[in-house]
């Protein structure tokens, strides 16, 4: 049979990484990440449990991407230190998958592919990518083949009709491969909930045009850096406006760099000037790409909203255009940095007062419903999406006319098998998220994650007392200094102070002479203030210091 078995992706948004198996071999759809929630605290990124996976490593045969975004391509470091195989890719996806390999220290074995062309991954598959309009250039979907059964999965795609790359949703050649017989599509869900279509990114174009043209001082669009069908034609605009284009922020330098150097983008040496030259250039003849409309906290775009003053600082007569969705949990932190703009004095443009300013790169429920009727599948599989978003879609297939045992609600770990007689489930593998460092190897446990939240939320104090070596006698102390603290916490500081030293000096000093039993008086001391008091117990670090 063949089995597809998602390892990420499916009741998440993020994570993409989906196994696909047939006779002991095995091909990795995407190997993305996720970012983490705001309650995981030195967390960077979350990425899908490869424990199964790497178990049977010899059985992996490839790894085909769809697409450059991180949440498909953001894992490959991590799987590749320890599983040595081929990785597919169109052009730019893999100079973007290179690059970070590169960073990490890793030298992958990458391999173009390009659509409509087939290529065999061992004996097992037949694979061919199918061009798709997403927001970041060179996506595909893959046709996968094998001698019981074809799967087609979409990737991240819209239907846009006019996309500014011209690179059109290949409907075509996915409606041939219905004719020819589809076991079963696996399909984006992401705005399953989204009715009719999603807007094309000329639409953008069209509204930047007419913004553009009534907009007197500099210009600043913050947008995600991987979407350059957006940097190209914002360009174009800037050049068609007699404007220079600053590009600010390093991952907006870095992916315009690697689409210059796969022949995606032009080098725009006309219009793009360094940040050097920026300042001497007039507001009215400025446009400036940044990142950082998620409201990041070392993104560009708050560099320019630092209160010194400098070259690019933000400044009354500058409008600022957020051309970006808000990510959900994103909410509160860009509310709060329209507030910084607005109290800058800048001009604020987002999409709830210019809904052209941004459009989705995923497919909307009708552009979902033509992929269903087109490609006609026998079974259907939603993916990419959290549950509601899974729910959405499969409620959408049964629209189509699909019924109730044609349709697979998945989640992460489980799998379903295809041949010519049919689909079924066949339980589960073991499936689950490691919590990362961006730099790290080894996971974030959960206790390390607890006493990380425990910290963010009770506030820590350190307590520093210096003993005389031998005798026990207190030279100093204690003395405690406060970390995240505030207000009536501050204000129980010196009675803490006084109780943890009342307490040290019942201590005998033999007993003073025993470090643990110090450490121990010490901590119960001042959490008996912050109780009585406040109702909280910060984190109390106790450190005893000896002098001769």
């Amino acid at each position: 049979m063949l089995k597809v078995i998602p390892l990420g992706g499916l009741g998440e948004v993020g994570m993409n990484t989906m196994v696909l198996e047939h006779a002991g071999e095995r091909v990795l759809i995407d190997c993305g990440l996720m970012f983490p929630r705001g309650d995981q605290p030195g967390v960077d990124v979350v990425l899908p449990d490869f424990t199964w996976l790497k178990a049977a490593a010899d059985s992996l045969k490839a790894i085909v991407l769809t697409h450059a975004h991180e949440d498909h391509i953001g894992a490959l470091q991590w799987l590749l230190r320890e599983v040595n195989v081929p990785v597919y890719g169109t052009g730019f996806t893999l100079a973007m998958a290179r690059h970070r390999l590169t960073e990490a220290g890793i030298t992958g074995d990458l391999r173009e592919m390009a659509p409509r062309s087939q290529f065999k991954v061992g004996e097992s598959f037949t694979i061919e990518p199918l061009r798709v309009s997403h927001s970041v250039p060179d996506a595909v979907g893959l046709m996968v083949k094998t001698p019981v059964a074809t799967a087609i999965h979409t990737g991240d795609f819209k239907l846009d009709g006019m996309p500014i790359d011209g690179e059109l949703t290949d409907l075509e050649r996915m409606g041939e491969l219905g004719e020819e017989g589809v076991s079963v599509l696996l399909s984006d869900s992401t705005n399953s909930e989204v009715p009719g279509w999603t807007g094309s990114e000329r639409v953008v174009k069209e509204t930047f045009e007419r913004l553009f043209g009534n907009i007197k001082g500099r210009i600043v669009i913050a947008m995600f850096g991987s979407h350059l069908h957006r940097v190209r034609h914002a360009i174009e605009l800037a050049r068609q406006f007699g404007r220079r284009v600053l590009l600010l922020g390093r991952s907006l330098q870095r992916n315009v760099e690697l689409a210059q150097s796969v022949g995606i983008l032009e080098q725009y040496k006309d219009v793009l000037v360094p940040f050097e030259a920026a300042a001497m250039i007039p507001g009215s003849q400025l446009l400036i790409l940044c990142t950082g409309a998620q409201a990041e906290p070392r993104a560009a775009l708050q560099m320019m909203l630092n209160p010194e003053p400098g070259p690019l600082r933000l400044e009354p007569t500058d409008t600022v255009i957020l051309s970006s969705r808000t990510i959900p949990g994103n909410e509160s932190g860009v509310s709060g940095l329209i507030n910084r703009l607005l109290a800058r004095g800048v001009r604020v443009i987002t999409a709830t007062q210019e809904p052209g300013i941004h459009v989705s790169g995923h497919a909307s429920r009708d552009e979902q419903r033509r992929v269903l009727e087109v490609v006609k599948p026998k079974h259907f599989v939603p993916i990419h999406g959290e549950l509601r978003h899974l729910h959405g879609h499969l409620a959408l297939a049964k629209e189509v006319g699909l019924k109730d045992d044609q349709l697979f609600l998945a989640a992460d770990g489980d799998v379903i098998g295809f041949d010519e007689s049919g689909a079924r489930t066949m339980g589960r593998v073991p499936a689950g998220r490691h919590l990362m460092r961006r730099e790290g190897v080894a996971p974030v446990s959960e206790a390390a994650l607890q006493e990380r939240r425990y910290l963010a939320e009770s506030g820590l104090v350190i307590a520093v007392v210096v003993l005389q070596l031998g005798s026990g006698r207190i030279l100093n102390g204690p003395v405690l200094q406060p970390q995240a603290l505030q207000g009536d916490e501050l204000a129980a500081l010196p009675l803490a102070t006084e109780n943890a030293r009342t307490v040290l000096n019942q201590l005998s000093e033999a007993m003073r002479c025993d470090d643990a039993r110090v450490r121990e008086e010490i901590v119960r001391g001042v959490r008996r203030v912050f109780k009585q008091l406040l109702g909280t117990r910060p984190t109390v670090v106790p450190i005893v210091v000896r002098l001769p």
